[in-house]
């Protein structure tokens, strides 16, 4: 897993969103304030920061452009190696994300011991959705990591609240001061705190409300401190951001939060982007808004078989098996309240908003060992080694994985857009491929992403700002802008025939 993160991070160019998360820590390190990105906490920021720290990469302090702007201007215009500058701010979130690993193998041989622990980390090692995206200076991974460390210790404050109580606070604060949407999870682990305390004092009502208490307010503390690690005078000029109005129940519900006035407007800020209306894909169908089953359809198609099937046989394990149920709640609930609440989101643009699951049902899928069948070594091996597999046939172009049944990478596209596919990554390897086999041809580029295609030695143009007729040479377009293409693009297209592809991401067409 190592290898396929670090293999990722050294060649994959900036995502979307990197550039963004990379410049607001280098502003933590410099300027040390809350000004770009406040639509997201800090804490995950602080861990590319480690990176970013170590680059000691040149700042422009008087730069004053967007969030978008002052990432592209750090990168390019800075006089910096964004491919070195890249390479640091990912390995910490790689790092984080090995650690992360081995709180699923220790959960997992809590609940079952060393064997069900090993296939767990074997199905979290070979996650496709993991590997993509824990080698990414992103976001999502570090916040259901500590979710799932907050979940595991809670299992073990069964034995010793005293001790794991506190701890895992701290695992659910940092996963609220990475990023907002683990606030869903807040109400159910301070419940599994309290179902903690009952363990031992079944009937100790006070104790138990302690112990909620005790996670809850531990959690709100770490969000505080880690704005203040930001800056210890919590500066916050909300006139230098627009921050939209939330009125109605959502409005209450964001001035009663017990957090910094900037936690507080970045989440102004996120309900403002789940009112807009967002683009769409999924299975060739262009669409405006939100489809609720957007995400389980999605996870279908980029989960290896082989883990859809342990998944859902280590659900009915943890029911059935009269020893695990009572590690149900842990592991399934706080599992199934983030499905939901992420299906309700307003933007369809990737299974990266469900990259908890993986998390916590591998550990599911570990405990199908329990099961006293003959058969049930041998089902688990194979269904594992089938993971491992479909897994390394993708190496090293994890964000576009997709299972067998649907085509594997090579049709994602088809049926997928945005970070499911094409996030930007593939820049640098287009431009080797330009290089090698199409040197001295006109290229007319259309592509979606955060890079600038200049500093790779491509020589592009824009075929949307000319008339069809013009547009004659090599086509080359990111597969999400084929999904949603239209207008002068999609005549385009449909008088091109593609004739190569980069990394199951950007397609090249002759026209």
């Amino acid at each position: 897993m190592a290898a396929a993160m670090v293999t990722g991070a050294v060649r994959q160019t900036p995502t979307i969103d990197e550039p963004v998360y990379v410049a607001t820590a280098a502003e933590y390190l410099h300027e040390h304030r809350v000004r770009l990105n406040p639509e997201h906490p800090p804490l995950g920021k602080l861990v590319v920061a480690v990176g970013v720290a170590l680059a000691r990469p040149r700042v422009d302090p008087s730069f004053t452009g967007t969030q978008e702007a002052a990432g592209r201007h750090l990168l390019y215009e800075s006089g910096n190696d964004p491919w070195q500058l890249m390479l640091w701010a990912r390995l910490p979130v790689i790092a984080l994300t090995l650690l992360f690993g081995l709180v699923v193998f220790a959960f997992t041989r809590d609940l079952a011991g060393p064997a069900p622990a090993l296939a767990a980390l074997a199905l979290y090692a070979f996650s496709p959705d993991v590997v993509a995206h824990g080698s990414l200076a992103t976001l999502d991974v570090p916040a259901a990591g500590f979710l799932l460390t907050s979940a595991w210790l809670l299992w073990r404050a069964r034995g010793g609240a005293r001790r794991y109580l506190p701890l895992a606070g701290a695992a659910l604060g940092a996963a609220l001061a990475t990023k907002m949407s683990a606030l869903p999870a807040v109400p159910v682990l301070a419940a599994l705190a309290a179902l903690s305390v009952c363990a031992r004092r079944p009937r100790d009502l006070r104790r138990a409300l302690l112990g909620a208490a005790v996670v809850t307010v531990t959690a709100v503390a770490v969000v505080w401190a880690a704005y203040l690690v930001v800056d210890p005078r919590l500066r916050w000029d909300a006139g230098a951001t627009h921050v939209p109005v939330v009125h109605g129940l959502r409005g209450h519900l964001v001035r009663l939060l017990p957090f910094p006035e900037a936690y507080r407007d970045g989440m102004r800020i996120q309900f403002g982007l789940e009112n807009r209306s967002w683009a769409g894909f999924l299975f060739g169908h262009v669409y405006s808004g939100a489809r609720w089953y957007y995400l389980p359809v999605a996870l279908v198609v980029k989960t290896p078989l082989g883990m859809l099937a342990l998944w859902a046989a280590g659900a009915v394990v943890l029911v059935v098996v009269r020893r695990l149920r009572p590690a149900a709640p842990y592991v399934l609930v706080p599992a199934a309240v983030l499905l939901a609440s992420a299906m309700t989101g307003a933007r369809d643009l990737g299974t990266r908003y469900a990259v908890f699951l993986p998390m916590f049902l591998a550990v599911a899928g570990g405990c199908v060992l329990t099961v006293r069948r003959r058969w049930a070594p041998v089902a688990v091996g194979a269904l594992v080694a089938f993971v491992a597999v479909s897994s390394l046939r993708t190496y090293p172009s994890y964000l576009p994985y997709s299972n067998e049944a649907f085509g594997g990478p090579a049709k994602t596209h088809l049926r997928l857009h945005d970070s499911n596919v094409d996030w930007g990554q593939d820049l640098g390897r287009l431009a080797d491929r330009l290089r090698s086999s199409y040197r001295g041809e006109r290229v007319w580029l259309v592509y979606k992403g955060s890079g600038v295609p200049a500093y790779y030695g491509i020589d592009a143009s824009d075929p949307r700002r000319v008339p069809p007729a013009k547009v004659h040479g090599l086509l080359v377009v990111s597969d999400s802008a084929v999904a949603e293409a239209r207008g002068g693009l999609a005549v385009l297209l449909r008088s091109s025939r593609p004739v190569d592809e980069v990394g199951d991401s950007i397609t090249l067409y002759r026209r």
